[in-house]
This record gives structure tokens, sequence and C-alpha cells, in this order.
């Protein structure tokens, strides 16, 4: 039987100095099973995102592969589907509540950077046409302006004005992720995803492909969600990092903070990995144990009490509440519960043993 989906969450009102609020974002995609086809369960891909992104800054989101870290981007641009509950509020406005003629003019504002430049070009078309296609579809330049300012436009990434003619096969990986740079650009946007842009790039590409985008964000005033698994990377353009694991936000604070004094025990274990660029410097390697869990079917409590050193008792039973530790610094972890919350997470643990108790 299919369980039930509980979308219960405190509205968040609008705040000036974000650009973007997401309050307990969740999306699941559903298990079809059976000869009907019915839906026998949910993936968890997003299971209550919540963070703010101020105007002209960049958040670094992190952590292993399969853990929701696309999926979480996609849904805020509403590229997923429907959401299956939370709130997503760019400038002030529900991205969910918009008619198709609202969206279709917010699709401008809000742009998209995916991680294989060759498989997100279509090889049929130039470049040219590949980056002014949206600009004449939502008619933001003049005809008689549009040549001069797809020039403009590539100039602006790197690229030359006799490249429109070529075809995207005839490019190198870098200058690919240029032409899809370029692309977000010319709808003049507001707030960006880079979905891992530099991922497929070599380290010295990426670096060129790094420095385009913060002078980019410097002369167009954008605002970057940066989306990665490179902390070396996340580290140098980021502003602020959220951390996830399995479908969830485990710590966000400004990139001094968490590189400096990280908190939870996964990001700990995270940052361990870091190469140091020093062949006698002695690493604290915190090697984690097992596999990430099926964000089909979850631990209870902490998602992360399985493969977590620092795991207690209530860590399997009770799920740990999202709070500021620091100021500006959040965490989700049992270590840093005060007394009230201990005692709230003691009876969750004791509701949840007796359920197990009255089921056997």
């Amino acid at each position: 039987m299919a369980e039930v989906i509980r979308n219960e969450f405190t509205p968040v009102e609008y705040d000036p100095q974000y650009i973007l609020q997401v309050n307990t974002l969740k999306k699941y995609f559903p298990i079809k099973g059976g000869m009907l086809g019915r839906t026998v369960g949910h993936v968890k891909a997003v299971d209550g995102v919540t963070f703010n992104l101020k105007r002209g800054t960049t958040m670094g989101l992190v952590g292993e592969s399969g853990c929701g870290k696309t999926t979480t981007g996609r849904a805020i641009l509403r590229l997923a589907g429907e959401k299956t509950g939370g709130q997503v509020l760019f400038n002030g406005k529900e991205v969910y509540d918009l008619s198709a003629k609202e969206m279709r003019e917010l699709r401008t504002k809000m742009q998209i950077i995916f991680q294989d430049p060759f498989s997100s070009l279509s090889p049929r078309l130039p470049v040219g046409e590949i980056i002014g296609e949206a600009v004449r579809e939502h008619n933001l330049v003049p005809k008689a302006e549009f040549d001069d300012y797809i020039d403009k436009i590539m100039d602006e990434c790197g690229l030359q004005p006799f490249h429109k003619d070529r075809y995207p096969h005839e490019f190198s990986g870098g200058q690919r992720q240029r032409i899809c740079i370029a692309r977000a650009l010319a709808l003049n946007p507001e707030f960006v995803v880079c979905d891992e842009p530099v991922s497929a790039l070599d380290v010295s590409i990426q670096a060129q492909i790094i420095n385009l985008l913060r002078e980019l964000q410097e002369s167009f005033k954008l605002t970057y969600l940066f989306i990665s698994h490179d902390l070396s990377v996340v580290e140098h353009i980021s502003d602020s990092v959220g951390v996830m694991y399995l479908g969830n936000l485990v710590e966000y604070g400004s990139t001094e903070d968490i590189f400096s004094n990280p908190l939870h025990p996964y990001t700990e274990a995270l940052f361990s990995a870091i190469p140091v660029p020093d062949p006698n410097a002695k690493m604290n390697r915190i090697v984690l144990q097992g596999s990430i869990p099926s964000p089909a079917n979850p631990p209870k409590g902490c998602k992360f009490h399985t493969r977590c050193e620092k795991c207690m008792e209530i860590c399997k039973y009770a799920n740990p509440q999202w709070k500021e530790v620091e100021s500006g610094h959040f965490c989700a972890c049992h270590l840093f519960n005060d007394e009230e919350e201990t005692a709230r997470a003691n009876e969750e643990m004791a509701r949840v043993k007796a359920d197990e108790k009255g089921k056997s």
C-alpha cells in the first residue's frame, strides 16, 4: 500500500534581500508496481530542503552522487514536474502558483547551465541559432539588432563571431560549455542554476570557466546556485554552502564557516577527503562505512546514522531538528540538541519503539 505524503510546513513571508527562498521543498517520484501499475512507494529525491539565497551571491550545493542536488535545482526552476510539497519564492512569487503565461515570462529570469555541454546542445543547429533561439522566441531585442546582440553575448563568453555558423561537434568541451553559458546569459537572467558546469572539463579549462562565471556575475549582477561535488571549486566560487545527504540539507552556512568549522559528521567526512598539496602532510581521513541507503526506503531517524561513527541511540529513531547552531550556521544533528530538543527526541524514540513493538 502506498504511503501517505504529508505536506505540512509553515509558509514564509517574502524578504526583499533574498532573490530565492526555498522552504521545506519536497520532490518525490512515484514507484509503480503490479499489473495495474499502481503507486507502491516513492523515491524521496528532495525531502524538505530549506535555504535562502541573497541577490548577487553564489550558493554552493555539495554532496555525494545521488543525494538530490540536481533534482533540487530542477525543482526550483519547475523543470521536474510539480513539487510534492514546500514553497519556492522567486522575488516573492511562488513559482508553482504561476500560470503558464506568467511562467513563460519568468523563464527569462531563471536559467540553467547543464552538466554535459555536448548532450545539452542540439547537434542540428549552428551555434548562433542555439544562443539566439530563445531570444527570438521571447522577443527580447528588435530584429534589426538581433545579430549584433548575439555577437555581443558571444564576445562576453569568449566566443568569436565566426563561431555562429559552426555546429557543436566542431568545438572542444570548454568551448561547448561557453556556448551553454552564452545561451543562458542571452536571456538576461537574474538567477542561474549551474549544474556541475565544470565536472566534464579538464582542470585548466575548469579554471577558465569558473573565472568566466565570476566575471559575468560581477558584470550582470547574477545570482548562482552552484551544484558540484568538487569542494575546492565550491570553496573558490561560493559565498555560502549547503551540504546535502539523501534528499536533505544537513548543514548550511557561509563558506568560511563551513570550511573552517564543519559541524555535521557527514560534512567532516567530506572535507577530510579534500587532497592537500603537501606530500608530507598527515591526512586525517574519515572513511564512511557502507553505501548510501536507498531514497525509496530511507532509514528511520537521522538518515546518516547508518554510516556515522558518532551515532547515538536517538539518531536511529528520532529525526534531528534543523537549527541555527551559530549565527548564520545551520545544522541538523542530535549532537547539538539542547535539553528541550533532547527530551523531544527521546519522546519520539520511545513512540517509534512502541510502534515497532506493537507491530511485532
